[in-house]
């Protein structure tokens, strides 16, 4: 009899343990970066009560977070403005086409200064496009150039050239060569917003293109040999092995790509002027008052928090697609 009751305790007891287990690498993983944040605040705290600047003391936590509220007011005030402008538009048209009936009534955009949390939409707005007109651009590339030693060969000499080249180096040509091409009376976007776009997709696209290369001549001998047997045409080769078998490099470049196009375009928009978070920086700079520092470093948090956040995107993507479900999230 107590050899039968003793496999359930044991049993228990390994349960028990195992739920200990994950429960305090869970609470780790809670605590161990509320730990370092505070760490890290605690410093900054301490650190900005030293520093003096010609606009004052560096802003230190308490004023940053007192700064993001305000911003968050500004941007509620400016959009009741909009909306009161839109209003007295709306009933301006309205009487004037009550007294003259074959009046066609137009309608005015509300033309406020933008405020940060429009600096932010078009700032995500604009490295998205570019991105994605670098990554449709450098995956099938990539592609090609693994799946072909010539092709590799002959675009590696450009690849080397021109990854090194600082896309900012690129931003003057390219403000020249949109300002020339770009000519329109009605334009459906701005020149500067093409300005910025282009100049990410500059940036994004050697990382994609070199480790989609990598990964795509790095697929394992076994599964080209079972491409040939099943003679597979060539769409079905990169449909079925190819890209499967190298989604991880894909990837990886990818979220390289994505993270070196924000920082570069946030310094894009503060060189040539175009609208977003860089801009606002920039103004704030230029403005030079007592608040300016700390609405800066508002801007500057708010950067990296994003940034984060489009790498975790990214790498969710990347486990909802790939056929590797252990991909980290670290």
């Amino acid at each position: 009899m107590m050899k039968t009751n003793i496999a359930p305790v044991i049993f228990r007891k390994i349960q028990q343990n195992v739920i200990r287990e994950r429960f305090f690498a869970g609470l780790n993983a809670m605590l161990l970066p509320i730990i370092g944040i505070l760490i890290f605040i605690a410093l900054w705290a301490a650190v900005a009560k030293n520093i003096d600047t010609s606009l004052g003391e560096f802003p230190g936590p308490t004023q940053v977070w007192e700064q993001s509220f305000i911003l968050v007011n500004e941007h509620k005030a400016q959009q009741e403005k909009a909306e009161a402008f839109y209003q007295r538009q709306e009933k301006r048209n309205a009487k004037r086409v009550a007294e003259d009936p074959d009046y066609v009534p137009t309608l005015k955009i509300f033309t406020g200064a933008p405020t940060f949390f429009d600096q932010i939409w078009t700032s995500l707005y604009t490295v998205a496009v570019g991105f994605f007109v670098a990554s449709i651009i450098a995956v099938p590339l990539g592609i090609l150039c693994g799946l072909s030693k010539g092709t590799y060969a002959a675009i590696n000499p450009l690849i080397q050239l021109f990854k090194p080249v600082s896309p900012l180096a690129w931003l003057p040509l390219v403000t020249m060569v949109v300002s020339a091409v770009y000519v329109s009376d009605d334009p459906m976007f701005s020149k500067s917003f093409i300005t910025s776009a282009v100049t990410v997709s500059l940036c994004c696209l050697w990382p994609t293109l070199i480790n989609t290369a990598v990964g795509v001549s790095s697929i394992d001998k076994d599964l080209i040999n079972v491409s040939k047997v099943l003679r597979l045409n060539a769409f079905k080769h990169v449909l079925k092995i190819v890209l499967p078998s190298s989604i991880p490099a894909i990837f990886t470049g990818l979220r390289l790509s994505l993270g070196i196009g924000w920082m570069v375009l946030i310094a894009a928009e503060m060189l040539a002027q175009n609208p977003g978070l860089g801009k606002f920086v920039w103004d704030e700079f230029q403005n030079g008052s007592s608040e300016s520092l700390a609405r800066i470093m508002v801007a500057v948090l708010t950067i990296g928090v994003i940034g984060f956040i489009l790498d975790r995107l990214m790498l969710s993507i990347q486990r909802r697609v790939s056929w590797d479900k252990s991909v980290s999230l670290r």
